[in-house]
């Protein structure tokens, strides 16, 4: 593991994926608390690394099993965050890494999600940015669609932009 990828014991480290059509919509999945689901939010797909996983492998495999979509040009990590909420029964500790992606397809499978991810989400949905700046959803990393405005405005970072951590 490299200095830069350090990560305390106990928390989980994750590979998110900023998904972008040739329209430069973002795919996101919609998602729920299974003890309450009323509690919704929308989030970028990714998830924990495996054993001896790289976060780029990690990214495209849980692209590929929370979407069904495997033709991606994975490009750099845009920014990383540090994030802490409860879920499913416990509390979850993250050091999160968004990467940017692009994508010719938009057909979505769903088949390979896991248990958890069937008893949480509810579906996905490709988002332009005027839908996502307009909405009064919750969506995961707070201030998305800032972030893709000025992903948009000025590309990708030269280095990753820390974000704020989140704690709920």
């Amino acid at each position: 593991m490299s200095e830069e990828d350090y990560v305390p014991a106990g928390v989980r480290r994750v590979a998110r994926v900023v998904l972008l059509d040739p329209d430069d919509r973002i795919l996101l999945l919609h998602g729920f608390e299974p003890a309450d689901p009323a509690s919704t939010w929308w989030f970028t797909p990714g998830g924990g690394l495996e054993d001896g996983e790289t976060r780029e492998q990690a990214a495209r495999r849980e692209l590929a099993e929370e979407t069904g979509i495997t033709d991606v040009r994975l490009g750099p990590v845009l920014w990383r965050r540090r994030c802490s909420f409860p879920f499913d029964g416990r509390r979850w500790d993250q050091d999160e890494w968004y990467y940017l992606a692009r994508t010719e397809q938009t057909r979505t499978e769903t088949s390979g999600q896991t248990d958890l991810e069937r008893r949480s989400v509810t579906g996905l949905r490709w988002w332009t940015y005027e839908e996502l700046s307009a909405t009064r959803e919750t969506v995961y990393p707070t201030r998305l669609a800032g972030l893709l405005r000025t992903l948009f405005a000025e590309g990708p970072p030269r280095t990753p932009v820390i974000l704020a951590a989140e704690v709920v």
